[in-house]
């Protein structure tokens, strides 16, 4: 472990030691450049990425469609991050915070603005009256695993996922100290998964859908490339519950839209309508976006 950095008395962002961000990430917020924002046809008009976070409002959309709720129909638009796009000025009018996914609901007299990913799920579960439990206890607990995530999750991604596989340098402690923690929420799940068949109790609700792009895919050795690295497969009951919510219909719809990595089935780069996902529509689309 080295020792010959000593903090500067007052900090000064240097951009170049950010390595593969570098173009991406400043100390400051606000647009960039001008560029306002499609919309379609459909009530919902997502502004997203196919990332874990991403993936939770896609999953989330393609539930509600499947249990017939027609006004969760949504047009899905690409946001590269990796080339600014969250910086447009018409991306920023709807998160000041330029992180995706954010969601433009137009089904109303007004459109509402909602970003930050668990706020997202929250408004479409109330919205729609699904996967959100509304006895008071059950309905804590639900709450609960999802705040879970929103506060977890920064230290599997931003921290395990970002020092283990993206930093320029490797740097033993920040790797061992995020996962020492990875390890520690993943057992956390464990626990909590040998008592009941998912995170809220004996039913699916938008805990689960927010918990399984990061933790299900990080349990399947999707994630970072860390899966034989944090022996993922000790989990034995993340395991069950990462396989039963990934088998169903609407997760594996969810997880492909918006996606720019992997094999091209895997990919739908824009979703605007349910045909969208047979296979020669969506060979359609992605040879038109390359």
């Amino acid at each position: 472990m080295t020792t010959d950095y000593t903090p500067p008395a007052v900090w000064t962002w240097i951009k170049t030691t950010e390595g593969r961000f570098a173009n991406i990430n400043r100390p400051i917020a606000g647009p960039t450049h001008d560029k306002e924002l499609p919309v379609g046809k459909h009530p919902m008009q997502l502004y997203s990425l196919g990332t874990p976070n991403g993936q939770k409002v896609t999953i989330m959309l393609e539930e509600l469609l499947a249990l017939g709720h027609a006004g969760a129909e949504y047009d899905a638009w690409l946001i590269k991050i990796g080339t600014g796009d969250q910086f447009g000025s018409g991306f920023v009018e709807i998160n000041p915070n330029s992180k995706i996914p954010a969601l433009l609901d137009r089904s109303g007299p007004k459109a509402i603005r909602v970003f930050e990913s668990g706020a997202i799920l929250m408004h479409l579960a109330e919205k729609f009256g699904a996967f959100l439990p509304t006895e008071a206890a059950a309905r804590a607990e639900c709450l609960s695993w999802l705040f879970w995530q929103m506060g977890s999750a920064p230290y599997l991604g931003g921290g395990f996922g970002h020092f283990y596989a993206y930093a320029p340098v490797k740097i033993e402690y920040a790797i061992d100290r995020f996962a020492m923690e990875t390890k520690r929420q993943l057992d956390v799940l464990d626990r909590r998964l040998a008592e009941k068949a998912y995170l809220a109790g004996d039913a699916y609700t938008v805990a689960d859908i927010a918990v399984w792009p990061w933790y299900g895919a990080l349990a399947k050795g999707l994630l970072y490339g860390g899966g034989a690295f944090l022996s993922v497969q000790e989990y034995k009951n993340v395991q069950r519950w990462a396989d039963q919510i990934g088998a169903r219909p609407a997760v594996k719809r969810g997880r492909i839209v918006n996606r720019l990595q992997g094999e091209p089935s895997a990919q739908l780069h824009e979703r605007h309508d349910a045909s969208d996902f047979d296979t020669k529509t969506q060979d359609k689309v992605l040879a038109a976006q390359g």
